[in-house]
């Protein structure tokens, strides 16, 4: 191990070494290779120390040119651009394409100090130091060089007054002086030109939901006095006298027009004006659909806007998010216009471009695990705008193989499955109760049908049956609801070979898996975020859940499997329970490029009446790729429990339970590029709501905590914005069914030894961040 260890950091520091040559390789004459452009504030009692840093990165990258990009200390793009053949344009064809990919080496020669000094100078003369003064140094070090930057603040300027002059008798002088109390600039605050900026469009977002269409942020003209002494400056806030009397005037909403099957011409958008062909409905909106291909009410109740109102832009917005949000229109072109007929009138077109009125879309898909493989294949059809209300209609088809690739486990290692899901969404609420959540958003109803067929060749067959109607609607951007108003899931086993059932009599589990399960009810999901806000330095997200099957049934029919009163619909055994679960998350940004990550899961249940306990369907599970990683998927607890084996070298890994505890902390940070890393740690476990005999030490108790399992690791995470590929290598720390006093196993690692990787070493190959 020692030597491998030696043998690797040679090689890694002769790679390095020569990548750091062939980076100069083309390198012109005289030139040198520009490397950074560095910031260094020099300090009087402008700055507080502690906000240094963050001044100096702010500056730091407005400086131009950009240097060579870098990873892991190496500029990968320049050594591309360099075996491409450089500056000769002759090479062969496969050089020339990894030239294109790469880039020529950014010159010290091309750094213009002096533009970089002004630039710094004005950036923090917007933020207030008037009297700032830079100058700059170059460093050469060999064939290269870099430039640093001494920028020295004064003492900062604050304001002193501010005030209107505008005449505040006319329409727009009194709506901007109506909330002036809401105004960004504040006495005794730093002059600050993005203040000035965002104050400038705070007003104006005010006079464009007061009805002033026309007027824009450009005419407010703001005038600073800074010679009034004392570091203090007085802000005049003025209207431009150039700005034009239609922009002072509010606008109404005159005519509304309405294409919703508009095909977009080589001329553009033209208008119709209203004539005797148009279709006037509910004496608000125009419709020009000669062929009926939408129905008038679905449209004009995602249309905000009233003939006779002031124009406002939260109006505006709201109507273009909903038609937009309907899903069924390629494009949505809003345009208004000046009324001919009536003065500070606009007459409003929505030009919409229905998407095709059927697709076909067909995936496959590459399935990986520790020691599984497979694929999948999926087929979908959908039906847009089905029934003239946007509706959706999808029918999808699917088909999959997994297999065992590796490993000890070679019970049910093999399966096929295929199916279909019809499924029908609404973008409204079909309820006999009329409720109305927030207009902003749209709300949505859903029906979903679905079959599956699983075969697992050597021991069973399962048909599955679903159905789910419910609906889901957002109160606002952060918080989600989801009402499945009726959830029924079906489960009926067939041709269990005979060398399943002798295993059984070994492994009670396995005749979980193959009970006829039948389950309805309702189920709520509550979901908030605020993880979009990404300038927070603290974000959070939850999403908890109530899922509840056959209590009312239950209760009517008497039903107790304590006194071997099972009761039955339709002939099948039927599940009562009643569960809830909370994933909790808290992102902690460390900083620009780094961010701490947790996350606590909780499951809990409580099966009565007709169940003993869960259906094998509804049970937690833990271990895998996305919860403890340390350990495969399905295989910790529940409990103390002991992993079962099957025969000789054989492990059944479908580990279930009826509670759920899990804690996950994962530190994130940068590497360079798309390059990231990650250290974690992760704990948890399942238990069993009542004792079961064949799961020693796996009923919940009230020393549940101490048998939680621990495992740790790091990985790497390939971010290209449109896909991340997670890589994991964890090991347990901590193994509940061990004695109590020999569950930490730290004293157990030994990565030299073969034996121990094989049995503890996890490697997890995973789409997209854990949590």
């Amino acid at each position: 191990m020692k030597n491998s260890a030696i043998a690797f950091v040679i090689v890694s520091s002769i790679v390095l070494l020569v990548s750091a040559c062939s980076t100069t390789k083309y390198l012109p004459e005289g030139e040198k290779i520009y490397t950074e452009g560095k910031v260094e504030l020099i300090l009087d009692s402008a700055i507080n120390k502690d906000r240094k840093k963050s001044y100096e990165d702010n500056l730091e990258a407005l400086l131009i040119p950009k240097p060579n990009k870098k990873l892991l200390g190496v500029r990968w793009k320049l050594m591309m651009w360099n075996f491409g053949g450089g500056y000769d344009t002759s090479r062969n064809f496969v050089r020339r394409f990894i030239k294109k990919r790469g880039e020529a080496p950014v010159l010290l020669s091309t750094v213009n100090r002096e533009y970089n000094e002004n630039l710094l100078r004005n950036r923090l003369e917007n933020l207030g130091f008037f009297n700032t003064t830079v100058t700059s140094d170059t460093s050469i070090d060999g064939k290269f060089g870099s430039v640093t930057y001494y920028p020295v603040p004064r003492k900062i300027y604050r304001i002193n007054a501010i005030n209107y002059s505008i005449d505040s008798l006319s329409h727009i002088g009194k709506d901007i002086l109506e909330h002036r109390d809401k105004s960004l600039l504040k006495v005794g605050s730093n002059y600050n030109l993005d203040v000035i900026i965002n104050e400038r469009e705070r007003i104006d977002n005010e006079l464009k939901n007061k009805g002033y269409y026309y007027f824009n942020p450009d005419n407010l003209l703001l005038e600073v006095d800074s010679t009034i002494g004392n570091h203090k400056v007085n802000m005049y806030m003025t209207i431009k006298p150039e700005t034009t009397a239609q922009a002072k005037e509010p606008q109404k909403i005159g005519d509304i027009y309405i294409y919703p099957n508009y095909v977009l011409s080589a001329n553009g958008y033209t208008t119709r004006r209203r004539n005797q062909d148009l279709d006037l409905y509910q004496d608000q909106y125009y419709f020009i659909d000669p062929q009926n291909t939408f129905r008038k009410r679905v449209l004009a109740n995602h249309i905000f806007f009233k003939r006779g109102q002031l124009y406002n832009r939260y109006d505006h917005n709201q109507t273009i998010n909903h038609l937009v949000n309907l899903n069924t229109f390629k494009f949505v072109k809003n345009n208004f216009e000046p009324n001919p007929n009536d003065p500070n009138t606009l007459d409003v077109y929505y030009y919409l471009t229905p998407l095709p009125k059927k697709s076909l879309r067909f995936e496959i898909l590459g399935k990986t695990a520790t020691i599984y493989n497979g694929s999948e294949a999926n087929v979908t059809w959908t039906l847009r705008n089905a029934f003239k209300g946007a509706e959706t209609v999808s029918i999808n088809v699917f088909g999959g193989y997994e297999t065992q690739t590796g490993g000890n486990v070679n019970l049910n290692s093999a399966y096929y499955r295929y199916g279909t899901e019809l499924s029908f969404n609404w973008p409204r609420l079909l309820s006999p109760y009329k409720w109305t959540p927030s207009k902003r958003f749209i709300p949505k109803t859903y029906l979903r049908l679905g079959y599956e067929f699983l075969n697992r060749r050597t021991a069973y067959v399962l048909n599955s049956s679903t159905l789910n109607y419910g609906y889901t609607w957002k109160e606002n951007e952060q918080k989600q609801h989801d009402l499945t108003v009726a959830e029924i899931i079906y489960v009926q086993p067939r041709n269990i070979s005979d060398s399943y059932k002798a295993q059984m009599d070994t492994v009670p589990t396995l005749k979980r898996i193959v009970d006829p399960q039948f389950s309805f009810g309702p189920n709520y999901t509550y979901t908030y975020t605020n993880t979009m806000e990404q300038y927070r330095t603290n974000t959070f997200y939850f999403k908890g859940g109530v899922n509840l099957s056959g209590n009312v049934l239950g209760l009517i029919q008497g039903a107790s499997y304590k006194k071997d009163e099972v009761k039955t619909l339709f002939g099948t055994v039927y599940s009562q329970f009643i569960k809830a679960e909370g994933d909790f998350r808290h992102y902690l940004r460390l900083s620009d490029n780094s961010q701490l990550a947790s996350r606590i899961m909780v499951g809990a249940s409580y099966s009565y009446g007709n169940s003993y306990a869960l259906p094998y369907l509804k049970q937690y599970y833990s271990g895998g790729p996305n919860g403890l990683r340390a350990f495969r998927v399905r295989s910790v607890g529940p409990g103390t429990s002991q992993p079962q084996n099957l025969g000789k070298n054989n492990y059944f890994a479908d580990q279930t339970g009826d509670y759920k505890l899990e804690l996950n902390t994962e530190y994130r940070a940068k590497i360079a590029g798309f390059l990231n890393w990650a250290a974690f740690i992760d704990a948890g476990n399942i238990w069993t709501q009542n004792n079961d005999p064949s799961k020693a030490g796996g009923q919940i108790n009230k020393n549940f905590l101490s048998e939680l399992a621990v495992g740790g690791g790091a990985g790497l995470r390939f971010d290209f914005t449109f896909l991340i590929i997670r890589t994991d290598f964890a090991i347990p720390f901590r193994i509940p069914y061990y004695p109590k006093s020999e569950r930490w196993v730290f004293n157990k690692i030994d990565f030299g030894s073969s034996t121990w990787r094989k049995d503890n070493l996890v490697f997890n190959l995973a789409i997209g961040y854990p949590f």
